[in-house]
Formats: C-alpha cells, structure tokens, sequence
C-alpha cells in the first residue's frame, strides 16, 4: 500500500506546530488533515476516515486521552498517536497501557516522527487495504469518494443495476455521468457485454440515424458499405446516451420506435434488426424544462426517465477534494516519473476553498497542470492558483451565492457533529426546529443520511 493512500488525522491547539506536522507528513506523500481540537477532530473522522491519527495529550476543551477513549469505544483499530511535552511523559506511559500506540515528547526529530507513523500503519495497514478492497468493489472502481452523498447514490446505483429499467442520470457538467453509468453496467447482468457511450452533442443532426441504427451500401452518397449503428454494437451491453437534452426533435420519435419495438431497421434497408439494449442516458440540462417547453419530446422522456441519479455537484462533496486531488496526483506524478509527493497544506487549502464550476473534471486539470510545472516534491500554493486562473475559476462569487454555500457548508457540518440529530442541531444553531427544518430543506439536506456516521467511526 503506498503513501499516497494513507490517510493522517493531526489534532492540536499550536497552529504552528500542527501545520509543521501537516508539512513533514505531506511531504513524504500522507493525506493530512489537521485540526486544532478534539472536538473537530471527532466531526472530521466519518467523512476522512484516517488511518491514523497524531493528537497533542494537552488540549483546552477535549484533550488527547479524551479524544482516544472516543475513537477507542467506536474504532478499536484506530491507532492513535499521543504528543506530550517533557513534564508528562509520565502520563504519556500510562496512555500506551491504555492502548495508545505510541508517543512523541516536543520537541521531537522528524526522523522519529515518522518511524512511528510507519510502524502505526505497518501494524495495522493490512487491514486496512484488505477493508478498503472489501469495500471498493470492483462495479464502482472507477469512482472516488467517502462523502456520504456519493455512497448513498451509490446504494441506489448498485440496486438499480440489478433490474432492466431505463436510468436517467443527471448532474452539471464534470461531475462524472459517464463514470456512473458504466458503474451501473458493470454491477448489471450485462457486465460481460458491451458498454458505448456517445455524446448526442457531438453527431450532426443529418447523421443520427445512421451513427444509431446503421446503414445499407449504397443507400446514400458515401454508403461503400453495410454499417452497423450503436444499438447493434451495443446488443446485449448497455448504450449510454450523454447530453440527451441535445438530441433533435427528427430523430426523438425514431428513438422512441426503437425503444418500444426493441428493433432497429438500418437506413437503407427493409428489414429490422431485433437489439437488446439497457439504456443509460444523462444530460446536465433541465430534461423537464425541455419537456414542458416542448423541446424534448414527453412519452420519449418518461420512457428515459423510468429512474433517475442525481450526481452531487463537486461542492456538494467538498470532503473529497483531497482525496480525489491526491488520487490524481499520484497517477499523474507516476506516468510523469516525478517524484511529486503531496501538495503544500496552503496549495491544499486553495483546492478546498476554490469554488469548482467545471466539477471533478476541472479538479483533475488543475492537478494536471500543477504536476506538468512543479519542480519541487511538494506542489506550492502559486501553482495551483496559476491553475484554477487559467481554468477561469478566479473570479469572487456572488454575495448571494457566497451565503448560500457557506450555509449549506454550516448546515452539514451541524449535521456531520449532531449525527443527524434536528434538535441538536438547531440549539447549536439558536434556530427553532421549524426554521432548521425550512433551511435544511431549502439546502436539500436529508437529515438521515448523517445518521450512523458515528456509529461507522
């Protein structure tokens, strides 16, 4: 198991001292996240689910043995790492009797440092890969995600899949549509056939037919011979439809013949090809707004729309920029032969504050770009500032739009620390119940997806 997938939680109430541990752990290629109090640090485990995590014994408010005795009742397996100063060291003994892994007086040698993070992890790493590969089955490989969103649509892909019905998929532009879809066919009773994915999009308008149900020689211009359309090529596998909302209305009601009739007859021919196709389609636009304006037509929408995924926007997922950013980049640092490690704790607080417009998509580019220029084995903040300008991702949000992400970000976190609890969550607010409530829904949060978080620590 490579550095790259390990996952450091650092706790501790010196701001210097924790981005000091934040710098030598990323440096060497570990995920951090650094916090400044237990309380935090209890709040930030459901969703970065650490391997490992590094706390200051004395802290104001929850201290370090606090903090471990709460990980220790719901992740025996956790291993913690207890910082103390020279005058207790006494009680830093008495901590790894109670089954802390070990401790580090301040201040200490790097070298020490991590010679104890290798052995935490050397101990317990292997079953955490053998977990983490339980756990990513190989439907979902190409997905990246621990945000309870993605996990819960996820759930619904993996049931969905098992059935023949039609899946509409719909989400902004990058958020990985195509990556759901071949999810689906791959945990279906299709995965052995075949999966195409074509962008409705980029076919002009007088070659859809032909490019969906094939032709005949010589049935137009340029017909030199037989070609076999998507529908045919795609028999017994799954025909994913990207950007639905492009297609033109000529061409809407032969789909929907091909559909109900579950047959092609290819342009030029007499006779129809039976298929047996599982339709996936997706679009970033408003398929119902097409619908009622009259731009898509309404019995081809609903025979698309039999089920339908909403893909989370990247800021709805904010928790895995970092994953997703250090999963990148470690592809990227290999195929390159560079010898990149991890990015500066500033360059990774700019990817967490950046506002994403071009979703995971754009993430991956900035990643890109930053890995193409870096000369050092940390990736510094101008880089990544250099690459989200060039990726028109500069520009200062608009004050509503500034409210209303901040209050969504509140809402969720209040929800990630009350373990879905509305009550809790609202005297922590000083809000009614009733307003929350009215919040929560206008943020489109259900409060029972944050239970049980607690419970998986």
């Amino acid at each position: 198991m490579s550095a790259c997938r390990y996952r450091v939680l650092v706790v501790d109430d010196d701001a210097a001292l924790l981005r000091l541990l934040s710098m030598r752990l990323s440096a060497v290629g570990y995920e951090v996240a650094a916090v400044e109090s237990g309380e935090k640090a209890i709040a930030q485990i459901p969703t970065f689910q650490p391997h490992l995590v590094i706390t200051d014994l004395r802290m104001d408010g929850m201290d370090g043995m606090a903090l471990f005795d709460l990980i220790r009742r719901r992740n025996a397996a956790l291993p913690v790492i207890i910082l103390t100063a020279h005058g207790s060291i006494p009680d830093a003994v008495d901590a790894t009797s109670r089954g802390v892994f070990g401790y580090l007086t301040k201040p200490f040698d790097s070298k020490d440092l991590l010679e104890q993070v290798t052995r935490a992890l050397r101990v317990t790493g292997e079953q955490h890969e053998l977990r983490e590969e339980q756990t990513v089955a190989e439907w979902r490989q190409g997905i990246i995600t621990r945000s309870p969103l993605m996990e819960d649509l996820l759930g619904q892909a993996r049931l969905v899949a098992s059935s023949e019905a039609s899946v509409f998929i719909h989400g902004e532009s990058g958020t990985g549509k195509e990556l759901m879809a071949y999810a689906i066919h791959k945990a279906s009773s299709r995965a052995s056939g075949s999966f195409i994915a074509v962008n409705c999009s980029a076919i002009p308008e007088a070659l859809f037919e032909s490019e969906f149900f094939g032709h005949s020689k010589g049935s137009f211009t340029g017909a030199t011979r037989d070609h076999e359309g998507l529908f045919q090529a795609a028999a017994g596998g799954t025909l994913f439809l990207d950007e639905i909302g492009d297609m033109p209305m000529s061409f809407q009601v032969k789909l929907l013949r091909a559909i109900q009739e579950r047959s092609v007859r290819p342009v030029g021919s007499t006779q129809a090809v039976p298929v047996d196709v599982r339709l996936i389609s997706a679009t970033h636009r408003d398929l119902d707004e097409l619908r009622k304006n009259g731009s898509f037509r309404e019995d081809l929408y609903y025979r698309l729309n039999v089920v339908t995924l909403d893909i989370p926007s990247l800021l709805e997922r904010r928790e895995d920029i970092p994953l997703l950013a250090n999963h990148f980049l470690c592809n990227l640092a290999d195929a390159e032969k560079k010898g990149v490690k991890g990015f500066s704790p500033d360059a990774m607080e700019v990817l967490l504050s950046a506002s994403w417009p071009g979703n995971v998509r754009q993430l991956y580019n900035v990643v890109e770009q930053a890995v193409a220029f870096t000369t050092t084995s940390l990736i510094p903040t101008s880089l990544v500032q250099r690459a989200l300008r060039d990726e028109g991702d500069g520009e200062m949000p608009a004050f509503a739009d500034a409210r209303s992400r901040f209050e969504r970000e509140y809402l969720t976190q209040l929800l990630q620390i009350t373990n879905g609890n509305v009550s809790q969550a609202a005297r922590i607010a000083k809000r009614n119940r009733t307003e929350f409530y009215k919040l929560l829904h206008k943020h489109h949060l259900n409060p029972t997806q944050f239970k049980g978080l607690r419970a998986a620590l």
